[in-house]
C-alpha cells in the first residue's frame, strides 16, 4: 500500500515538473526575437534565438519576425501635377529593426504599413508630372521610400528597405496621344538626319568638283567609269554621257564665225530707172 502511494506521488511530481517545463521553456528561431511580458510589462532584455526559460503564469513571450516582408500596394487612382489621371501600383519591402516598438507602439503593423504606402503613393504621384512618373522611376521610388519611412522607422521600429512602382496604367486617349507624339518625334529625327546627309553629300560633291577642275583628265576618267557602270548592266541600250564642255566649245566656235560676218561693211544698192526712189513720187 505504501509502495503504491509512493509510486502515485512520483508520477504526480513528474507530471507537475513536465507541465512546468512545458510552460516555462520557449524556443526562438534564428529569424525571430522574443519579447517577454511579465504581468503585462515588457522586460528590457530581448530574447535571442535559442531555448529560453520564462516564469510560468507570470511571463508571456511573443515572437517577432525579423525577416524582410514584402507587401503589394493595390492599384491607386491618382492625378499628376499636369492633370493626367493614372492608375499606379507598387511594392514595399520592409523589416523590423526594433521588435519592442513594432509590438507595443502599433497594432498589426503590416496593415499599418500598407495604409501608409497607399497614402504616400497617391501623394507622391500627385506632386510629379507625367514625364517624371514614366521616365524617372528612380526619383519617384526614392520619394516614396522617404515618405513611407518617415512615420514608420522611429515610432514603429520598422525600416523601409525598398519601394518600387510596378505598373502605370494610362487612359486610352493618352496612350494614342503619346504614340502620335513618338511617331512625330521619330519623323522629325529622320528628316533632320536626311537633311544633314544631303548637306554633307553636297559639300563632298563640291570638293570633288573642285578637285576635278584642277585635273582636266579627271572628267574623262569619270566619264569612262560611268560608261563601264552602265555597260555592266545586261541591257541593250548604251547611254553615252555628252560632256557639257564640248557643247560650250561648239557654241563658242559658232559665235566666233558669226561675229566677223556681222562686222563686214554693207554694199549700197543703187535702184534702177524702173524703180521708184524713196521720197520722189
Amino acid at each position: 500500500m505504501g509502495a503504491a502511494a509512493g509510486f502515485v506521488g512520483l508520477v504526480v511530481v513528474v507530471a507537475v515538473v513536465a507541465l512546468l517545463l512545458s510552460l516555462s521553456v520557449r524556443m526562438v528561431q534564428q529569424y525571430q526575437r522574443g519579447i517577454v511580458f511579465r504581468f503585462g510589462r515588457v522586460l528590457d532584455r530581448i530574447r535571442e534565438p535559442g531555448l529560453h526559460l520564462i516564469v510560468p503564469i507570470a511571463d508571456r513571450m511573443v515572437r517577432v519576425s525579423m525577416q524582410t516582408t514584402v507587401i503589394g500596394v493595390p492599384a491607386q487612382g491618382a492625378i499628376t501635377r499636369d492633370n493626367v489621371t493614372l492608375t499606379v501600383d507598387a511594392v514595399v519591402y520592409y523589416r523590423v529593426v526594433d521588435p519592442v516598438k513594432a509590438l507595443v507602439n502599433v497594432r498589426d503593423y503590416p496593415s499599418a504599413v500598407l495604409q501608409v504606402a497607399q497614402t504616400a503613393l497617391r501623394s507622391v504621384i500627385g506632386k510629379a508630372d507625367l514625364d517624371t512618373v514614366l521616365g524617372d522611376r528612380d526619383k519617384v521610388n526614392a520619394e516614396l521610400k522617404a515618405v513611407i519611412d518617415a512615420p514608420t522607422e522611429k515610432p514603429w521600429g520598422l525600416l523601409i528597405e525598398r519601394v518600387e512602382v510596378k505598373d502605370v496604367s494610362l487612359p486610352e486617349g493618352m496612350k494614342r496621344s503619346m504614340s502620335r507624339q513618338a511617331e512625330a518625334e521619330r519623323e522629325r529625327r529622320a528628316r533632320v538626319i536626311a537633311a544633314d546627309g544631303e548637306f554633307q553629300a553636297s559639300r563632298r560633291l563640291a570638293d570633288a568638283s573642285r578637285a576635278m577642275a584642277d585635273t582636266p583628265g579627271a572628267y574623262q576618267l569619270r566619264l569612262l567609269q560611268t560608261v563601264v557602270d552602265v555597260a555592266a548592266e545586261k541591257n541593250s541600250t548604251l547611254v553615252m554621257p555628252f560632256p557639257v564642255e564640248l557643247l560650250r566649245f561648239f557654241d563658242e566656235v559658232a559665235r566666233g564665225a558669226r561675229e566677223p560676218a556681222a562686222t563686214e561693211p554693207a554694199v549700197p544698192v543703187v535702184p534702177g530707172d524702173g524703180h521708184r526712189r524713196e521720197g520722189h513720187r
